[in-house]
């Protein structure tokens, strides 16, 4: 099925960069609106290489953490929309406007390129967590409401919505601990100054290669191959399902020729063999829709983050 998209995102991929001469004219930067070595970094990193090799110009990754992500979004959405800043964030894009109490919607000033991957996200814990089980996390969870704490990458995240919604599913209320960015959240999660973190297996690999990490539970319907054995949290009956995407955006009205190229290349790119397994190995599964299809996504998600929101009355900052 990859090779065959493979060849499909190919076929298309010629002519849209013949019509797309002119770009790119210059170094193309990639935005990551979180500090490096997180899930954003596993997904942007390797696309630049090969977008730098499709192309003949060098794709630069720039790190702007901050807010959960909206110093980067809002920055990279404010760039020139000439193809020469683009954006890899997570489906969090969706949720920063209703939870940093910004002027922003990304359905209308963002353009969607491609849906990079999906991931289920597991419940890590540290090696020397009091919690046995699941279970047992919601059963003091309930018994001593807020005393529980949680990690995110920051406010709006989809790590921060995703636990919230876990919370909602549960019927528990847990302290919500927004860091700048993953790499400080693993920090003290593997100290054991918070308890808990929803997140992907992009973000923790060298910490589950370390033996730093456990995993609690898997969020996803599945088991996912090549993952620490541990039971889904509807097997340990909770009814909940959380997950994350990533994406290629670029700031609203960059050249059609130039975003289908990218989206065509992007595409091509995720079929490789090398891409694949790399996504594989973070429990990720590569995505290929067109940009209409990708930009319905996105006003999906917003939908649904917003009514997380409003259940878990989070409020803005």
């Amino acid at each position: 099925m990859l090779a065959r998209r493979g060849l499909m995102a190919a076929a298309l991929l010629a002519p849209a960069v013949a019509r797309a001469q002119a770009w790119p004219s210059r170094p193309v930067r990639i935005v990551v609106p979180f500090t490096p070595g997180g899930s954003n970094d596993a997904m942007a990193r390797p696309l630049a290489e090969r977008l730098q090799a499709r192309f003949g110009q060098p794709f630069v990754i720039e790190n702007r953490p901050g807010a959960g992500s909206a110093v980067g979004v809002q920055y990279a959405a404010q760039a020139a929309p000439d193809g020469h800043t683009l954006l890899v964030t997570t489906s969090s894009v969706a949720a920063i406007a209703p939870v940093q109490r910004i002027g922003f919607d990304a359905g209308r000033e963002l353009d969607g390129i491609a849906l990079l991957a999906s991931a289920p996200l597991a419940a890590f814990v540290p090696m020397t967590t009091r919690f046995p089980s699941l279970r047992a996390m919601v059963a003091e969870a309930r018994a001593k409401p807020g005393e529980v704490t949680y990690a995110s990458s920051g406010p709006g995240s989809t790590v921060h919505l995703m636990t919230e919604l876990f919370c909602l599913k549960a019927g528990v209320q847990m302290q919500h601990i927004p860091y700048r960015g993953t790499a400080g959240a693993l920090t003290d999660l593997v100290a054991g100054r918070v308890d808990v973190m929803f997140t992907t297996f992009a973000s923790t690999g060298g910490q589950l290669r370390g033996n730093l990490l456990k995993v609690l539970a898997h969020a996803g319907e599945t088991r996912p191959a090549n993952t620490p054995d541990a039971p889904t949290a509807r097997e340990q009956g909770i009814d909940y399902i959380g997950g994350i995407w990533w994406g290629l955006f670029a700031p609203r009205g960059i050249p059609a020729e130039v975003r289908l190229a990218l989206n065509a290349a992007t595409n091509a790119a995720l079929a490789e063999p090398g891409f694949a397994s790399i996504l594989a190995q973070e429990a990720a599964t590569p995505g290929a829709l067109t940009p209409e299809q990708f930009q319905q996504k996105i006003r999906d998600e917003q939908v649904a983050m917003q009514q997380v929101v409003t259940a878990a009355k989070i409020t803005a900052d």
